[in-house]
């Protein structure tokens, strides 16, 4: 979604996914495709990216974490988020939640204490 095309990235979700986008002090829900779509058309024109800085797949679920940039410059926050993959490769099932404040492990997070047992 993050490269403007719309319409290649909602190829991707089933007509009937499930979804919840959980923002800070709101949730979004759907069923199908073109609640996503609205969703997305509804914010308007933003410079964001979503950099991936985990992922990992476990049977038909897929997660992945990672940090918000603003701007190609300004992190404003971390997302997890989930997929349900059918035997397709379609998305029929899709959780993300976003925090601005947290940050579990991404390049905002520079070590401050090399001994620390919680820092690579």
């Amino acid at each position: 979604m993050d490269s403007g095309y719309l319409e290649a990235g909602l190829a991707l979700l089933s007509p009937d996914v499930n979804f919840a986008i959980l923002l800070p002090g709101s949730a979004v829900r759907g069923t199908d495709r073109d609640g996503v779509r609205r969703y997305l058309e509804g914010r308007g024109p933003v410079d964001r990216r979503h950099v991936p800085t985990h992922a990992t797949r476990t049977g038909e679920l897929e997660f992945v974490y990672g940090a918000v940039v603003e701007d190609g410059v300004t992190i404003t926050g971390h997302f997890l988020a989930s997929a349900r993959i059918d035997d397709d490769g379609l998305i029929t099932g899709y959780q993300v939640a976003f925090d601005p404040e947290l940050g579990l492990a991404s390049p905002t997070l520079a070590p401050t204490d090399p001994a620390s047992p919680t820092h690579d």
